[in-house]
């Protein structure tokens, strides 16, 4: 289940409900997922093939073209992150910039955890994401993508694009890394 710390006052939010409450009057849509049906060989695994890839995206299917009939995703691919990763550092230096798209970013989160910081009608708050967890940032709202201490993340990314993952710079003096 997600939990949300609100940056400029401390604020951490963990009961379900209201954490639901506070994503909705932000325009973020949250759901979870049951991941069942993922294959016990996959579950916790962060190094992956591209056959494991298409493994999760086949286990997880009904509930992706369920998401993307509703909300209108035509590409959807998996990404897996972890201390194994070739250039992790890199890679996470071009995520951990604030930035928007012309398209809501989604993920899936299918083990592991990470935190998308969003930008919301009064400041920034950050969403740890734990297995299971569904997100959708809104296209033009500020925000990035980062990990936790875990330093470990399997997600589903879904597209309007099929270009994929296109960021645009978002420079914001509101902004403050802590």
């Amino acid at each position: 289940m997600a939990t949300i710390r609100v940056r400029n006052t401390g604020e951490r939010i963990t009961d379900e409900a209201q954490v639901r409450a506070f994503l909705e009057s932000n325009n973020v849509y949250y759901e979870h997922w049951p991941l069942d049906a993922l294959p016990a060989s996959l579950r916790g695994k962060f190094v992956l093939s591209d056959d494991e890839k298409d493994q999760i995206l086949e286990a997880l299917r009904p509930q992706i073209e369920a998401l993307a009939k509703a909300r209108g995703y035509v590409k959807w691919d998996v990404i897996a992150l972890s201390e194994q990763t070739p250039n992790l550092e890199e890679m996470l230096k071009k995520f951990e910039q604030v930035h928007t798209h012309t398209e809501d970013e989604v993920r899936a989160i299918v083990a592991g955890s990470g935190i998308f910081v969003i930008k919301g009608k009064e400041g920034y708050f950050d969403v740890e994401l734990q297995a299971g967890d569904v997100i959708s940032v809104p296209e033009r709202n500020p925000h990035f993508f980062t990990l936790t201490d875990e330093r470990k993340v399997v997600a589903v990314r879904l597209f309007i694009d099929p270009s994929g993952w296109v960021a645009h710079p978002y420079e914001d003096p509101e902004f403050q890394r802590a």
